[in-house]
């Protein structure tokens, strides 16, 4: 597409969060509760003990909870005008909690579903989504997405007019808008609206980008409206990107179930999200593995887990739950949230307003924030114990002493503006692959800093590489296989090659008689596998998305080398840490905050990963950089036991006797 055929693409409205909201919402613990109750269920609500729920969150300090107003069947939790309400439902349900947080000082936020609406959809099927195969139903049938909305037909009339219903008669403190999704509609309404933009509405991806483009233009229309009658609501649209949301929402949510949505993706988005900004961040994981086991209950020490590494990343709790149809909470579980809470409470003032300390940076294209090359460059930094952040381009690069940019992404004028401004402040950049190319794909964008030229992708079948002397450390001796896809690459003068591609005997391929599937290593190539010139290193090949696929250790002691030799005295330095285990560093005035984790997921049965117990470390040896600061105490917090610590060399070292899960140590003075 043409620049002027993309220009329906930016955001058609700038709105932005007033400052006085952005001050004032602080949420600290949270809860989400899903109420998608089936047209069927004959007692809604009948014995939910509302005022003894809402008072028991209260207890253990629940500052934000959201309740839905209107399910993704369609149908209201509340005294609706305009909506369908549930039929067995006998009193104002939604009203009555509303009503309950109010007293107890809790905020609350409305949910409805903005992209799926069941019963509205099927009493007005003209406001439901014609899919790009001409189907308004969605395969398999069995999923709560089987019938979905269009954003652009009376639909979002009706949407918007049910949400000034409830900010009205309600007291509500704003909004949660779920499932505004990418849904591709070629109804006679969208078709109408992509002809007269110019846009080939025959065309798959550039439907979607429309339907894109829609949701955001009905959350900033949902926005307007509802602001209009309460400037500081909070607003809250899931389905739209993070960046998007920093545009005019009021907070970001990271929703994860991690046992089955994969701590690796955890770990990325969590990353990701610490780069955009000061916006008030929740971290959504939930006490089941999928949103339909009404009877999921996950461990304690997997939902405390992964609420400790939000809380190390600034990132506030929010776990995700249903209410029972007829009885609203189950006990069980809120006993195990109860827990938890209380126990991650008793370290608030160290979570607190803490801000984390990056040093590297993993750049990426936004759409690719946990795609596997991603997950594998945040896996090696976290092994590493490496301080470091995902960012794009709409974040600020500047702190970042290290760039990383794994494998496939492709430079334009402003990232290449970006990237020569890092490399004239004296800093270090790391690439792969295809990274650094331009988008014809033709010539490494800055080829002169660069320092090499490109040839084209290499055909070794599997490649493999051997490494020199400069970069070897703790290397096997002997030729390695790359497990990925690279390019071939020719050194300019001044450039030193560092590692070799090794080609193998022949290619893993089918030559009509023979199947070459046991391809060994022949002999070592002139081409290069790993490059420096100044402060850039080029992997020739897609080192990230070779660990991706088999973990090889190899691959990352080989790149810790690189990065050791740009970046020999990193934040944190350590001994007898496993790699499993991740530490991140925070700081508040006067002190900061060492984060030390060990837990290991362990895939079980059909795919879930499990977290059941901690894993208890011993006699643990990690240094902080000081950084010009002398501590006047070290502790393990909350308790405040001390630490012997000793400054050696600009580092501060301490030694942790037993760690089992967590710990958090504190540097103060």
């Amino acid at each position: 597409m043409s620049p002027i055929e993309t220009s329906w693409l930016k955001s058609p409205v700038n709105l932005t969060r007033s400052k006085k909201q952005g001050n004032t919402f602080n949420p600290r613990y949270c809860l989400f509760y899903d109420n998608h109750i089936m047209l069927a269920c004959p007692d809604v609500g009948e014995n939910f003990d509302v005022e003894a729920f809402i008072s028991r969150i209260k207890s253990f300090n629940v500052d934000y909870l959201t309740i839905h107003a209107r399910s993704n069947q369609g149908m209201a939790l509340y005294d609706t005008k305009i909506g369908i309400k549930y039929p067995s439902l006998k009193y104002d349900l939604f009203g009555k909690i509303t009503r309950a947080c109010k007293r107890e000082g809790i905020a609350l936020a409305a949910y409805l579903n903005g992209g799926i609406s069941s019963a509205e959809g099927l009493r007005n099927r003209e406001w439901t989504t014609l899919y790009f195969d001409g189907r308004s139903l969605r395969e398999p049938r069995l999923t709560a997405w089987v019938r979905t909305m269009c954003y652009n037909t009376p639909y979002r009339d009706h949407l918007i007019s049910m949400v000034e219903e409830i900010a009205t008669n309600y007291p509500v403190s704003g909004f949660f808008i779920d499932s505004l999704s990418r849904y591709p509609c070629v109804c006679p309404t969208c078709v109408k609206e992509m002809k007269e933009r110019g846009i080939n509405w025959n065309n798959l991806s550039e439907v979607e980008d429309f339907a894109g483009f829609s949701a955001i233009r009905l959350s900033q229309d949902i926005t307007k409206a509802a602001r209009a009658i309460n400037p500081d609501f909070l607003l809250y649209f899931n389905g739209l990107t993070y960046e998007d949301q920093v545009k005019f929402g009021a907070y970001l949510e990271f929703e994860i179930i991690p046992t089955t949505g994969g701590y690796e993706r955890m770990e990325s988005t969590v990353a990701y999200m610490r780069a955009l900004g000061d916006m008030p961040k929740l971290f959504m994981n939930t006490r089941f593995n999928n949103w339909r086991h009404f009877g999921g209950l996950r461990t304690e020490e997997a939902i405390k887990s992964e609420l400790l590494h939000a809380l190390a990343n600034g990132m506030r709790p929010n776990v995700g739950g249903h209410f029972h149809p007829s009885e609203g909470p189950l006990e069980a579980a809120l006993d195990r949230i109860e827990k938890i809470y209380r126990e991650l409470q008793t370290m608030d003032p160290w979570f607190d307003d803490a801000r984390n300390i990056s040093e590297i940076a993993i750049v990426i294209d936004p759409g690719n924030m946990s795609d596997n090359r991603t997950r594998a460059a945040v896996r090696m930094l976290g092994e590493l114990k490496h301080q470091f952040d995902v960012v794009t381009l709409f974040s600020d690069w500047s702190k970042y002493k290290v760039l990383v940019i794994p494998d496939s992404l492709v430079f334009d004028d402003e990232i290449a503006r970006r990237v020569k401004a890092h490399l004239a402040a004296g800093k270090a950049v790391i690439s792969s692959g295809s990274s650094g190319l331009d988008k014809e794909l033709k010539r490494f964008y800055l080829e002169n800093e660069w320092g090499i030229r490109y040839i084209g992708e290499n055909d070794f079948n599997p490649a493999y590489f051997t490494v020199g002397k400069n970069f070897n450390k703790g290397l096997p001796g002997m030729h390695m296989q790359l497990f990925s896809t690279g390019i071939e690459v020719e050194a300019l003068p001044g450039t030193s090659v560092e590692a070799n591609l090794v080609k193998p005997y022949y290619n893993n391929e089918w030559d009509g008689e023979y199947a070459y599937e046991y391809c060994p290593p022949d002999e070592v190539t002139d081409k290069p596998a790993l490059t420096i010139n100044g402060k850039v290193a080029h992997f020739s090949h897609r080192i990230f998305s070779g660990y991706f696929a088999q973990a090889h250790v190899e691959f990352r002691k080989v790149f810790a080398n690189v990065l050791e030799h740009f970046f020999p005295d990193p934040l944190i330095k350590y001994e007898n840490l496993p790699s499993f285990s991740r530490v991140f560093v925070t700081e508040q005035p006067g002190r900061r905050m060492m984060h030390l984790l060990s837990y290991v997921p362990e895939r079980r049965g059909a795919g879930a990963d499990m977290i059941e117990e901690p894993v208890e470390l011993h006699n643990v040896k990690i240094s902080l950089r000081a950084d010009g600061k002398k501590p006047g105490k070290v502790y393990l917090a909350p308790g405040k036991n001390p630490l012997l610590f000793k400054t050696v060399n600009g580092y501060i070292n301490v030694s942790v006797p037993v760690s089992k899960g967590y710990s958090l140590l504190v540097f103060e003075g």
